[in-house]
């Protein structure tokens, strides 16, 4: 309970600088779940989580728990989850070692949701050479209930039983939260006994009964058993309501001979969740557990001395206050150091205009989502390959919008004003869709903690995240950090990875990212180059440290423009700038969508000394987005008010990418082509056995 996974001890004293409140937070961190009012009754629980040291001892099962344990903190909530994403870095594929744990990852990740039955509808995938021995595994899922029914992890009630119910107990994931506190060596192998093993259609039958239970009336509090297992589950619900439980280790159900104690305490076995009912009624929950054919037993009580008391057979083996365990847990001060600059990037030739378009960062991920069921519940609106996924609210005329962004190599370059990118990055997403963001949930993924220097990168972090969700206006609910990811003394780059949600309403306000029919006008809101926010920062930038500024004001103006562009039907469609720049981003929108066609941009740039800078520069704060030739003066007020440049940069061609400045044709390529490669470059290296 005292480890960096269970306690956060080296970063609970900087997370208190998030912003946690809104008018739209009905809970903030603390819980299982973060959760947001929608509007109308309804409320959202979501929450992302990491299983990054899992995931690299044992790939499937790492990721397949991992999605697990984050399904069963929305459902905890009393929410049903209603989708899934994931945010996954792996080394560079071209090395046999990163493809297998990259298969095995998504596989698990396929296997759970699939078989649970959640769609999952996006995410991300990102290569680095720094994730090769430390891949980083973020589940993220979301869940939709009444606001009026939502259920917390607290043992309230003197007296009122304490049920286990769910799988078995056996040995799997026994010290699986150390093994996820500790950097990993030569012996990483042998700790695949500490990953624990899932069972998702337990897990489904496990979430009906729950919910059914939830209706009754007679549960008061719930708790999913994670890391640390049922130590972690009784303490925690002890110490949120300041009362004590007592349990008695005989009474739980086991699937393996002579465990110990100590072991049934701290096994990770899953689909296991521990329930609070008030006196008298624990039958009717029993009954209900009985019908889905899930193990249920009474196996205590809650206590008015706030002590967690372990029994076996009725001996007292164990006693210790629950605090002690929780809110107790020690703090660190650890020292914080910035390190020397980092190395500059390879300066790329002086007005060289090649782009890697097969690049496996740049490429269509279709090889990993065709393997996700991303249609289930028949909810999905908006599928994975769009800058957002969206779920409608069925009998409603709402929808919902996730995301999910980091971005590791900016990071490592500024961690502040990179993790500031990656909210940027994320709520702009969400805008491009049609929705106004709510709130954030974040995974921050950096090496090791005793190291002054990764400290110095955890508190640039925070410090960044929270000025761009202040200036966006998208409060914190909940999230995770994950802490040691480093292998024989190897770390990755700081990874804060954001997960933000936003609502659509009314559902006709949704957008895609991709043209829609020839003859609509292309539109750049935003700088074209970063002279416009004042002063050239390309030299310093592509040459010598690839982390672009980010003017938040401007960000926000950008947003702004862009919804209300969208709400007065100017905007047909909207793709945010990102990985590659306008070029990429010009190509990617024309790329067939769904079985439609593949059409093509023809854009006229002007005279700029550094056309690769236009063109392929990574900079914030910059939208593409396609109007009818008779709204452009429309759209051009709106902008003007908010103060943020328009270009017109040209119109939707067939199947072409023309390119040219006002003295020459700088790319002209049929988008056929760079499709079959784009489409094609992840899954190729797949196609030949390992």
């Amino acid at each position: 309970m005292w480890s960096e996974h269970c306690s956060y001890k080296s970063s609970k004293l900087h997370l208190k600088r998030l912003p946690t409140q809104g008018p739209q937070v009905l809970q903030g961190p603390g819980e299982n779940a973060g959760i947001v009012d929608i509007g109308d009754g309804y409320a959202v629980a979501f929450k992302i989580e990491s299983h990054n040291h899992p995931s690299f001892v044992e790939p499937y099962q790492g990721a397949a728990t991992g999605v697990g344990g984050i399904l069963r903190d929305i459902f905890t909530m009393g929410a049903r989850p209603i989708a899934a994403m994931n945010s996954l870095r792996f080394g560079p594929p071209d090395q046999p070692r990163n493809r297998r744990i990259m298969e095995g990852v998504v596989a698990g990740i396929a296997g759970y949701g699939n078989c649970f039955g959640v769609p999952t509808v996006g995410g991300e995938v990102v290569f680095g050479e720094c994730y090769s021995q430390n891949p980083l595994v973020n589940a993220f899922a979301l869940g939709l209930f009444r606001k009026d029914r939502i259920f917390y992890g607290k043992a309230v009630g003197i007296g009122n039983p304490v049920l286990y119910v769910g799988s078995k107990t056996g040995r799997d994931g026994i010290h699986g939260a150390t093994m996820a506190s500790a950097e990993f060596d030569e012996a990483s192998e042998s700790k695949r006994p500490n990953v624990q093993v899932g069972d998702p259609f337990l897990e489904k039958l496990l979430l009906e009964a729950c919910l059914e239970s939830m209706k009754t009336g007679a549960v008061v509090g719930i708790q999913d058993m994670g890391a640390a297992g049922l130590t972690c589950s009784t303490c925690e619900m002890g110490g949120r309501a300041d009362t004590g439980i007592e349990i008695d280790l005989a009474k739980v159900p086991q699937r393996e001979q002579g465990m110990t104690p100590y072991e049934i305490m701290l096994s990770e076995s899953q689909e296991r969740m521990l329930l609070v009912a008030e006196r008298g009624r624990e039958e009717e929950i029993l009954r209900i557990f009985r019908k889905w054919e899930i193990d249920a037993v009474t196996i205590g009580k809650v206590t008015r001395d706030g002590m967690l008391r372990i029994l076996d057979r009725g001996k007292k083996v164990a006693e210790i206050p629950n605090r002690a365990l929780t809110d107790e847990a020690p703090v660190y001060r650890r020292p914080v150091a910035a390190p020397a600059p980092p190395s500059p990037e390879p300066a790329p030739p002086s007005g060289s205009l090649s782009l890697d378009w097969g690049s496996p960062n740049l490429s269509s991920r279709e090889w990993v989502y065709r393997q996700y069921d991303h249609m289930v519940r028949t909810n999905t609106v908006q599928a994975p390959g769009a800058d957002a996924a969206v779920v409608r609210v069925k009998n409603t005329r709402k929808a919902l919008a996730m995301s999910l962004d980091g971005n590791g190599r900016y990071c490592r370059q500024d961690p502040r004003v990179g993790a500031q990118l990656s909210v940027a990055e994320s709520c702009r997403n969400l805008v491009c869709a049609g929705a106004r963001p709510l709130a954030a949930t974040n995974c921050l993924n950096l090496g090791n903690p005793e190291k002054p220097e990764i400290m110095w990168q955890v508190t640039q972090v925070v410090e960044g995240i929270a000025e761009a969700c202040r200036a966006l206006e998208t409060p914190i609910t909940g999230g995770n950090v994950s802490l040691y990811n480093e292998t024989l003394g190897e770390g990755i780059d700081p990874t804060p990875v954001i997960g933000m949600v936003g609502l659509i309403e009314p559902l006709s306000r949704l957008r895609g990212s991709w043209f829609l029919q020839e003859g609509h006008r292309i539109v750049l809101l935003g700088p074209l180059r970063l002279q416009e926010t004042g002063g050239d920062v390309y030299t310093r930038w592509v040459r010598a440290l690839p982390c672009p500024p980010l003017d938040l004001d401007l960000e926000v103006r950008v947003q702004r423009t862009c919804r209300e562009g969208i709400e007065n039907g100017l905007i047909l469609s909207a793709h945010d700038c990102s990985e590659g720049g306008l070029a990429v981003a010009l190509a990617e929108m024309g790329f067939s969508r769904f079985g439609g066609r593949t059409l093509g941009a023809e854009i006229r740039l002007p005279a700029a000394e550094e056309v690769g800078e236009v063109l392929f520069a990574e900079y914030p704060s910059r939208i593409l987005v396609t109007v009818e030739t008779e709204n452009l003066a429309a759209l051009e007020r709106i902008a003007a008010l908010q103060g943020v440049p328009v270009t017109f940069l040209g119109q939707v061609v067939p199947e072409v990418l023309s390119l040219r400045s006002t003295d020459s044709t700088v790319i002209e390529k049929s988008m056929v082509s760079l499709e079959e490669t784009w489409r094609n470059c992840l899954g190729g290296l797949f196609a030949d056995p390992l």
